[in-house]
């Protein structure tokens, strides 16, 4: 159970990410794991360091050092791949291992308690510092997302990785596959899942080592890494700012992916390909596990991932907020990209709706729950703010195409549909897009997808959100082990334009597996409780309220949330009890 007071929310910096060069392994290097213990029927699997020297950078104005050490897992033989579920929320999560025999696959249950959310393996890499003169001076250990930022070790290996590109951070995750792909190496280091370290300036040297259960589970051989680490101090006033400055080796440089994502994605790096390092207006990378393109952001403020600039350059860029930030074709801060095509042409004929499979639009319990104020905007009154999510359980896309008449304010929503082999067979008119100009927006929101209500106690309405229109975009992997997920979504929070002001037609998905987070922080959006009791109350997140949309089922479509309020007026409290076993705000 948490209780949570904070002044208004306010959004962050710009959420990027970027690609960055596939790992080069040093030359004549060559990867071999002869000597461990070799898994019956899984991969070979051994740590290795892209370099045996790096420098790190700390800013005097954002002290500390990210420990990104180049240190990497392979995989050969056979790719590792992991899949990591629970029935519910009621049910612990679990793992297990996808292995070979005869060639078939199978799955190979892991102990319990290997996982306890979604986010990696917990104490998986374990790291050690010494100083020139050999004194300790760090040791911890950290989680790794198999499906973090990674490379090929071997030209023979498959071109592209299968997996997915980051570690989903949605408390209400149900289903997540990870995995390092035959031939491939996935960055151990935790990303914004740990905290960097302050160390002067100087000269260092890290081991690295997998833990041993983790060596026990997978036969890893006991090998430990060392770097040698240069700790360089700098200063934004002293001329050798970020953005005059080029990502070394081990710098933090906004999580980007090693390969480049698929489709939309790998065009949407606002022309930065691989090996490029971060511009100043991708400062920081949003919460992820050190892969892109970031899921869990969504459309809101979450915490920012470490920065790649210093503290001086992120308040300047805040000044600035209005050329580095939203305009038209980008959503909530993120770089420009290519909108998905719709037809060349409204749907003509008779509507049909076929039995064909359709989407499932399903809603997750609220999270991100918070108190915030009107600000300058709505002085003198209390928000109820939170996070939430609307995402498809399949087996088919969600598909909407919307269609401007000439001269007209809106559009007109059609809904299409597809049988096994992909062909349209059908479509439906459902609704309407809007054109929404505010910061953060400036696209097109396709309406009546989802409505946000607070219940009282009694479970009748007392307060509804004005938010029911949304620019769909896949910001959550919600369930990737659902049938048909598709584990690369085009469209993602940062990797998606749902239109421009003079578009004269549009197309948004909702893509298998992937929900669409939305954060509900401002007034008008989030609930004015500035006149309820106190007591307790529930947020209800409804997906598809006025059933416009054609799904596979509308019974799953509600989700509520248990609050509490406390307080007095000005200095309100929400307390939110655990949901089942997810004990997250």
């Amino acid at each position: 159970m948490t209780t949570t007071r904070t002044t208004r929310l306010r959004r962050p910096l710009l959420a990027g990410t970027t690609a960055i060069a596939v790992m080069a392994v040093t030359a004549g290097f060559v990867a071999t794991t002869s000597d461990a213990p070799k898994a019956a029927t899984g991969p070979n699997l051994s740590l290795i360091a892209a370099s045996t020297s790096l420098t790190l950078t700390s800013w005097k104005e954002d002290p500390g050092v990210y420990l990104d050490l180049g240190t990497y897992l392979t995989a050969e033989g056979a790719p590792l791949e992991l899949k990591v579920t629970r029935k519910s929320y009621k049910d612990p999560v679990t793992i297990t291992q996808t292995v070979y025999e005869g060639g078939r696959a199978k799955a190979r249950t892991l102990p319990n308690g290997t996982v306890t959310d979604f986010s990696g393996l917990p104490g998986f890499a374990v790291i050690t510092v010494t100083d020139k003169a050999g004194k300790q001076v760090l040791s911890r250990a950290e989680s790794f997302c198999p499906n973090n930022a990674s490379g090929r070790v071997r030209p023979d290996a498959p071109a592209t990785s299968k997996y997915p590109e980051s570690c989903p951070t949605n408390p209400f995750t149900l289903g997540s596959v990870w995995g390092v792909e035959k031939g491939w190496a996935a960055n151990t280091y935790a990303g914004s899942y740990t905290e960097p370290v302050k160390l002067a300036a100087g000269t260092y040297t890290a081991k690295v080592s997998v833990a041993k259960k983790y060596r026990d589970l997978f036969g890893i051989a006991n090998k430990p890494v060392t770097v040698k680490v240069t700790v360089q101090e700098h200063s934004f006033e002293d001329g050798r700012g970020a953005a005059a400055r080029t990502a070394k080796p081990g710098e933090h440089s906004g999580h980007g992916a090693a390969h480049t994502a698929p489709s939309a994605a790998g065009a949407a790096h606002a022309g930065h390909g691989p090996g490029h390092a971060p511009t100043p207006a991708q400062a920081a990378a949003a919460v992820t596990s050190g892969a892109g393109p970031s899921y869990n952001v969504g459309h809101g403020p979450l915490k920012a991932a470490p920065p790649a600039l210093p503290w001086a350059l992120k308040k300047q860029q805040a000044a600035r907020s209005t050329e580095v930030g939203d305009s038209e074709g980008r959503t909530d801060g993120s770089r420009q990209a290519p909108a998905l095509g719709p037809l060349s042409k409204r749907p003509a004929g008779k509507p049909s709706v076929p039995n064909v499979p359709k989407p499932d639009l399903r809603s997750l319990p609220a999270y991100g729950i918070t108190i915030s104020d009107g600000g300058e905007d709505v002085p003198g009154r209390d928000y109820l703010a939170f996070s939430a999510n609307v995402w498809n359980a399949g087996p088919a896309q969600l598909v909407v195409d919307g269609f401007r008449s000439p001269g007209k304010a809106k559009m007109d929503a059609y809904q299409y549909f597809y049988d096994a082999r992909g062909k349209q067979v059908g479509y439906t008119p459902t609704g309407t897009m809007e054109w929404d100009p505010r910061p953060g927006h400036m696209h097109w929101h396709f309406t009546d997808f989802a409505s946000y209500r607070l219940l009282k106690s009694d479970r009748k309405e007392t307060v509804r959100s004005g938010k029911e229109a949304f620019c769909l975009a896949n910001t959550d992997a919600v369930d990737y082990t659902v049938k048909n997920a598709n584990w690369h979504p085009y469209n993602t929070d940062l990797a998606t334009a749902c239109g421009q002001e003079n578009s004269i037609s549009v197309r948004e998905v909702l893509d298998v597996g992937s929900g669409d987070t939305y954060t509900q922080d401002l007034p008008g959006q989030s609930f004015d409780i500035t006149n309820l009791p106190n007591g307790t109350y529930y947020i209800q997140v409804l997906a598809n309220p006025e059933n416009r949309l054609k799904e596979t089922s509308t019974a799953n479509n509600s989700a509520l949330r248990k609050v509490v309020l406390g307080g007095k007026p000005g200095k309100r409290t929400v307390t939110v009890p655990a949901h089942d076993l997810v004990n997250a705000n």
